[in-house]
């Protein structure tokens, strides 16, 4: 800023002078045309830097038959500008005028004039509009019906006298400042932005544990923060999972003994209860630590067939005779990205569902394709799976038969302990579907449900890599 700050004082100053010093230099050239006025007219003294001469017989012969440029000594190419001056009713006589310059014929059109205004001003015009182009020019003048005199003014009016412009270097340092603010301030907020993805995708898969941020101290201030916040969270779930171990351990034993025990009760009703109380005590320990070990992340992802670990898992549930089925093998149309030559999206087309790769964690998806298939099977009697996918998402449709025809039940059952209003003819702990959905969280990709022609549809849709 400070930086910013004297460079636009620079630029002002540089701008500023050059302003003054054209300013004064063309007021000298007015002023300048004024007084050669009565020099040439009444034949007063000459202005400064001003040199007056005649013109030798011969070219004043041709200056009076209008042959201007073949006046010896003039520049070469010759371009002629006539501007004549009439009388001035106080008494000067008039003025043939002829501007001789090597670059330009000047636009006498352009001269300011007023009504009354005196001939001394309408050569300080003249005078003025010479010097405000880069030129050496002189005028050949011939005062009422005298000779015709050459008047060379260099020092007033050439190129040489003109200030230095400081305008252009000044705004070209002006744009310069302005293209590297812009670039600093633009890679500022790049970096906050940069940084904001980063965190927003931190859970997805190949996540850092901790974060490293180049650029101002209140940006790495915020990423010291984050890595503290993240390191207590992974600590805190850390210590949440050793204590569900234990307690999964130390409950083993008691457990042995309470079945070795329930196993001499000769009440078979009785003994029946209390396994199934056992079973369940120990189902909840083992699915709360499921989903903390879940929501560690701890698992390394690689590259895997998505349409083979699903054909797996349906085959392990087609040997154990569940009604689990894969449907038809259709061609998948994979979908590609937005392109800049073209309006449309590509499409290709995969044969095969073993063909769909995907980055991600394998014990972890097939523990949320399971849960899936048991909450069809438990609440719809049978589950039939299908793979879609396109160039970033992959999305595997659990279908099953419940019959309902609402997904607000069933969404709201994703909050972890929910469980639906049969909870007591079915078995769980309302810990499943908070798992798949968080997995599918930690893969970049949502859980979500639907209605099917004879039931619910879940999807759940993980990134590609």
């Amino acid at each position: 800023m400070f930086a910013a700050f004297a460079v636009g004082l620079a630029v002002a100053a540089a701008w500023g002078l050059s302003n003054a010093r054209w300013s004064a230099y063309l007021t000298q050239a007015e002023r300048t045309g004024l007084l050669l006025y009565d020099a040439l007219s009444r034949g007063a003294a000459h202005p400064e830097g001003i040199d007056i001469t005649r013109l030798a017989a011969e070219d004043n012969a041709r200056a009076e038959r209008g042959e201007f440029t073949q006046v010896s000594g003039l520049p070469r190419p010759a371009y002629v500008t006539i501007a004549p001056i009439l009388p001035d009713p106080s008494g000067g006589s008039g003025l043939s005028l002829v501007v001789v310059s090597d670059d330009l014929q000047y636009r006498v059109a352009d001269l300011a004039i007023r009504s009354g205004q005196r001939p001394a001003e309408t050569l300080g015009q003249l005078t003025l509009l010479m010097a405000r182009y880069c030129s050496e020019p002189l005028i050949l003048a011939k005062p009422g019906a005298g000779p015709w005199l050459r008047v060379e003014g260099a020092p007033v009016w050439g190129c040489g006298a003109a200030p230095a412009d400081l305008r252009l270097p000044a705004l070209v340092l002006g744009l310069v400042a302005l293209g590297v603010l812009f670039t600093l301030v633009t890679d500022t907020a790049a970096k906050f932005a940069g940084f904001a993805r980063a965190l927003g995708t931190r859970q997805r898969l190949g996540g850092p544990e901790s974060y490293e941020a180049e650029g101002p101290a209140e940006l790495r201030a915020l990423v010291d923060s984050v890595n503290a916040y993240l390191e207590a969270e992974r600590e805190q779930l850390a210590k949440r999972a050793v204590v569900l171990s234990g307690v999964s351990h130390d409950l083993g034993t008691p457990a042995t003994r309470l079945r070795l025990r329930t196993a001499l009760i000769e009440d078979r009703d009785l003994r029946e209860k209390l396994e199934t109380d056992i079973d369940r005590m120990t189902s909840i320990i083992e699915s709360a630590l499921t989903y903390t070990r879940a929501e560690l992340n701890v698992e390394e992802p690689r590259e895997l067939s998505l349409g083979a670990l699903v054909e797996a898992v349906v085959d392990d549930y087609q040997d154990l005779g569940h009604p689990v089925s894969l449907a038809a093998g259709e061609p998948i149309v994979v979908r590609g990205g937005h392109s800049v030559f073209m309006a449309r999206q590509g499409a290709s087309v995969v044969e095969g569902a073993h063909r769909v790769i995907v980055t991600a964690r394998p014990v972890s998806i097939q523990r949320a394709v399971s849960n899936l298939v048991d909450n069809a099977l438990k609440y719809g009697r049978r589950a039939v799976l299908r793979l879609e996918a396109d160039a970033e998402t992959a999305t595997i449709i659990v279908e099953d038969e419940s019959g309902m025809t609402s997904t607000d039940e069933i969404e709201a059952l994703m909050a972890p302990f929910r469980r639906g209003a049969d909870v007591q003819s079915v078995d769980g702990v309302g810990l499943g579907l908070s798992i798949v959905s968080t997995i599918a969280m930690l893969h970049g990709g949502a859980l979500r449900f639907d209605t099917a022609p004879h039931g619910l549809r879940a999807m759940f849709t993980i990134q590609r890599s």
